[in-house]
């Protein structure tokens, strides 16, 4: 946590607000290690996931890429508050491609990662697609 704040607290507190990152850090802060642990695990599973959906050329639209969105949602709302809603989650999304640091992390190790989980975040909030992945 010291080290996000240290890193990125500035510009979060900036965007969204100091009592989004407040309430995102005492959730992380808050946790269990089993949670954690949980927390961490499920990152790794839609990861993985989503490396096998983008290497198969799944549809992010279709029904898995719709599940993996769902998952992905679970695992946004362990720390960051109101991505329990669909459209929000989308908005969140949106920086997957948009901002190259979450691009570099989803496509860490496949190219076309980030815009697919995009894609089908947005397909499961039923938002119109603005590009192709």
């Amino acid at each position: 946590i010291e080290e996000n704040e240290a890193r990125y607290g500035a510009e979060v507190r900036a965007k969204y607000g100091g009592d989004a990152l407040d309430e995102a850090n005492a959730r992380l802060m808050g946790a269990s290690r089993q949670e954690y642990s949980r927390w961490t695990a499920l990152g790794e599973t839609i990861q993985t996931r989503l490396e096998e959906l983008v290497r198969a050329g799944a549809e992010p639209a279709g029904e898995e890429g719709r599940a993996l969105a769902r998952l992905h949602r679970q695992w946004c709302t362990f720390t960051w508050p109101g991505t329990e809603d669909p459209k929000a989650h989308a908005s969140l999304a949106v920086l997957y491609t948009e901002d190259p640091r979450f691009t570099a992390y989803y496509d860490k190790d496949l190219p076309g990662c980030a815009a697919f989980l995009r894609a089908a975040v947005e397909a499961c909030a039923k938002i119109p697609q603005r590009t192709a992945y």
